[in-house]
This record gives structure tokens, sequence and C-alpha cells, in this order.
């Protein structure tokens, strides 16, 4: 079995000692790929042959959707999709397609006791949405219900959250939404499902009305699959009053390009 590698990326005493802790760090601790394992000059980092297969999502994509285009139709496009049938939500963003090294980095910090990749992962995600960042009032994410976070131990999308906020310097309002209804999984359920699973699933205490109402909002998840999760969350963000929400996230489905 292979150990469990402990990454001290992030940890605050060593860097405190400049150069000679980042050398202790590193002889203890050597740098190494986030996903295979392998040796890297850096901290946080994927190797060269994994960093090959990560699906970056750049222009040209759907303005409202993120969803990427073939070809470039031109700038402000939109998707036929997004026309057909429009999001509650103001836009979507995501770093990568979910497949593959994607998918292994997403499953590892939700599944696997992994949060030390929340920080590496946010910075992409920062980059993936760095206009809409600057552009917003808070960062806020997609709650879990207090009986599955007893169960998990930490909220895969809230660790996103706090980290995106903190690398934009922006506020994140940890308590602005709350899952009030316990759910199921949403893995293997079909789309109309997932809807009917989450709907009224989440609510903004009246205590966070004020700071919600007219904001500009960043709303974090981790995966992005048939939107029926953040769209709940964004219409009980938008019936406290706030003025746009846009979902970021670091994975998202795409069955196939536009």
């Amino acid at each position: 079995m292979r150990a469990k590698r402990i990454s001290l990326a992030g940890i605050s005493p060593l860097p405190l000692l400049g150069g000679a802790g980042r050398f202790l760090r590193d002889c203890i601790y050597p740098p190494a790929c986030c996903h295979c394992g392998v040796r890297t000059h850096d901290h946080g980092s994927l190797c060269a042959a994994c960093w090959s297969t990560i699906r970056f999502i750049e222009r040209p994509y759907c303005e409202v959707l993120g969803s990427p285009f073939a070809y470039d139709p031109g700038p402000g496009a939109v998707s036929p999709e997004a026309i057909a049938d429009p999001p509650v939500f103001d836009r979507l963003r995501s770093v990568t397609i979910h497949n593959d090294v994607a998918r292994a980095l997403v499953h590892r910090l939700k599944y696997q006791d992994r949060p030390d990749l929340a920080p590496i992962m946010a910075g992409w995600m920062v980059r993936a949405a760095s206009a809409e960042l600057e552009a917003c009032d808070a960062v806020v994410a997609v709650p879990l219900h207090r009986l599955r976070l007893i169960g998990r131990r930490f909220n895969q999308s809230a660790e996103l959250a706090r980290h995106v906020a903190h690398l934009s310097g922006r506020p994140f309002r940890a308590g602005a939404i709350l899952r009030i209804r316990r759910t199921s999984q949403q893995v293997g359920l079909s789309a109309n499902a997932r809807a009917v699973n989450v709907r009224g699933a989440f609510a903004v205490p009246a205590t966070e009305h004020g700071a919600i109402f007219g904001a500009k909002l960043v709303l974090i998840d981790d995966v992005y699959t048939t939107g029926a999760t953040v769209s709940a969350a964004t219409r009980a963000l938008k019936r406290a009053g706030a003025a746009e929400v846009t979902v970021l996230t670091f994975a998202r489905a795409v069955s196939g390009l536009i």
C-alpha cells in the first residue's frame, strides 16, 4: 500500500524561516506532482505528463455557460443551450473539463482528506474568473448540510472558496447561505432527479440579508454537472436580493464542443 503523502504547502512555521525553512521542508517533503507523485521542481504543481492531460477551458467559450466552442464565433457569443434554457445564475466559469487528472484532484479533495489541494486548485480558479472576482462584492460557497459536514469533516467547496477569496482579496461570507434540508447524493441521479433533490434545500439566514441584498457574488462549487445544485443555491441568493451571481467551479462536465 502506498504511504499517504502529506503536503506542507501553505503551512506557516517553515515559510516564516525563509529560505532555510523552505530548504528544510523540501528535504523532508520533496516537491511532488499533486496527481501522480513524481518529483517536481515546486510544491503544489503537476508534472509535465499530468499537466499535458488537463483540458483547461480557454476562450472562445459561451459567455453565459462557459461552454468551450470548437471555433471562435466572435466576442460575446452565447451558446444555443444558454439561449434555449437560460440559467438562473448570470454566468458560469470553470477551470477545466472534468476528466482524468481533474477528476482525480476533485475526488481526492472531496473524499480522501486532501485539503492541501484546495489552495492549488483555487489559484487556477482565480485565473479562470479574474474579471468576475475583481467585480464581485463577496465570495460564497455551496454549503453542506450539518449532518453531512460531520461525516465528511470539511466542506470542499468552502475550502476552495476560502482560498479563492484570499487570493483575490475579496471577502468570504462563510455563513451567507445554508443547506436547510438534507438531500441525497447527486451522483447517479438524472438531471430532473437532481433538480428535484435540491429544490428548496438552501436558504439565506436573516442575519445575512443586509450583506447579500444588491451584492454581486461569486458562488463556488467543486464541479458543475447539470447545474441543479448551484441553480438551487442561486435562487436562494437572489430571493435574498443578490444582484448578480457568477458560478465558479474547478471542473465542469462537457458532452462535446459546441
